[in-house]
């Protein structure tokens, strides 16, 4: 496996892959205790859209190992105001879906990615924070993005949202990480 990957602005016909590594994030999921993603939410036709409507956008990347797709991320500046409320006003960087192949586990790849797309976006435009929202129940994963630098910042209003921990960073801390790993592809 290579130390050091390339990722691209992923397509419309790269749905197959991004739902392909979300399936297999679900199924490993389903072995750790976890309800996140036990079935798509809220259903499968709309979960393909969101993810369709991403990949529409071009908000959504693919890291590549060689060939190999190996993780998976769409980037919004703008946040859902149903999930952020007020909060949503800031200046972040949202990032949602982010799943890292079981082959390409413990290699920090998520956090790479995490701090290449606060890079990437500040080289754009000023941005204070990165955000995620992160599965309400599973707490292994809140863990796992404290263990990034996220601090839990609030709740969506909405009880029905599954991922309705709300997580954020300042942007400042990703600017000084070593994101050399991922090389963007030009086209």
């Amino acid at each position: 496996m290579n130390t050091t990957f390339t990722i691209r602005r992923a397509s419309v016909s790269h749905q197959p892959i991004v739902l392909t590594l979300i399936e297999q994030a679900s199924a490993w999921l389903r072995g750790r205790g976890t309800d996140q993603w036990a079935r798509p939410w809220p259903d499968e036709r709309r979960r393909d859209e969101r993810v369709r409507h991403g990949l529409e956008l071009g908000e959504t990347w693919i890291v590549w190992d060689g060939d190999v797709p190996a993780a998976t991320m769409t980037i919004r500046q703008a946040a859902n105001t149903e999930v952020w409320g007020e909060m949503g006003k800031d200046a972040a960087v949202y990032i949602h879906r982010l799943v890292v192949s079981r082959a390409s586990s413990g290699l920090d790849l998520g956090g790479v990615m995490i701090d290449w797309a606060v890079q990437r976006e500040c080289a754009l435009r000023p941005v204070e924070w990165a955000r995620v929202d992160v599965w309400t129940t599973n707490t292994r994963l809140h863990e796992y993005y404290e263990r990034q630098g996220f601090v839990r910042c609030g709740t969506c209003p909405d009880a029905r949202y599954p991922s309705g921990a709300l997580f954020q960073k300042a942007a400042d801390g990703a600017l000084k990480s070593d994101i050399s790993r991922i090389k963007e592809a030009t086209r």
